[in-house]
């Protein structure tokens, strides 16, 4: 049962009929979709996302770091070209 397209509602629908076992056997693309619905369907709702007091903390600590020095870190080319060659894996 493949879920191609833009049908989110379909989609939606199919899943809740489908057990666990037979959406592990969907292709690839297909459960990624569903995960990208399922993310969608979250995001809509973002009062209703708990986010831990730690977790809170620590997104604050990187504002900060990130505010204080706005170039430190990659750009996403590097991020990019650092992924496709591997070299992330050196650092």
């Amino acid at each position: 049962m493949a879920l191609h397209g833009h049908e989110a509602g379909v989609s939606i629908q199919v899943m809740k009929q489908l057990p666990i076992a037979e959406i592990l056997q969907l292709p690839v693309q297909d459960r990624i979709r569903l995960v990208e619905l399922i993310r969608e369907s979250v995001a809509a709702i973002p009062d209703e996302v708990e986010v831990s007091p730690e977790l809170k903390v620590d997104l604050e600590e990187r504002l900060r770091a990130f505010e204080a020095n706005p170039e430190a870190g990659y750009s996403w080319d590097e991020v990019k070209a650092r992924l496709k060659d591997g070299s992330w894996r050196s650092t």
